[in-house]
Formats: C-alpha cells, structure tokens, sequence
C-alpha cells in the first residue's frame, strides 16, 4: 500500500517546516497532536477534497503524518515521537504559536 514511511532518520527539517506551514495543514497537525487519529475528511477544514488529499500528501511525504488503512478508512496520526526526537522541540513550538 503506497510509500513506505519516512525514517526517523530521514525527517529534513526544510520539508517538515513547509509542511507546516500551511494553515490547513497546521490545522489538520493540531487536531491530531493530542493523539487521536484523523479520518480524510475531519470536521472544521473548508476546503475541496482534492485539495485535502494533497494536503495529507504533503504532511505524509514530509514524514509527519502516519497513514494506515482501516477497511475502506484510511486514518493519519502525527508521528509525533518521530519529530520530537530528530527536532527536539519544534513540534511543541509550532503548535503552541497563536495559543497565548
């Protein structure tokens, strides 16, 4: 099924950084940073489905999201262990921007 995950190893500062930062695709990182699983469609993203689908593209390519297949489902979950321990720090201050 697809692309195989990015290493922990392999996570580039520059694609994460542009990943994140987008406003829909911050959006999508912050409803799952509490470790829930996201669906395709996750209420509150305004935007054509064809366009969410890169979004996750981008985030899955980027090494920050995990994609897994649940019957025709597919759910995302931030690969938050991942990032925190390649970039010590820059998931916490990306998500706590604009929280103050």
């Amino acid at each position: 099924m697809g692309q195989p995950e990015v290493g922990e190893r392999d996570l580039e500062m520059a694609a994460v950084l542009h990943a994140l930062g987008d406003p829909v695709r911050l959006f999508l990182v912050r409803q799952m940073a509490d470790g829930s699983e996201s669906g395709c469609s996750p209420a509150g993203v305004d935007v054509p489905p064809s366009t969410l689908s890169n979004h996750w593209r981008i985030l899955r390519e980027a090494g920050i999201t995990r994609t897994r297949r649940a019957g025709r489902a597919r759910l995302m979950t931030l690969r938050r262990d991942a990032l925190d321990a390649r970039f010590p720090g820059l998931l916490d201050a990306v998500l706590a921007d604009g929280k103050e």
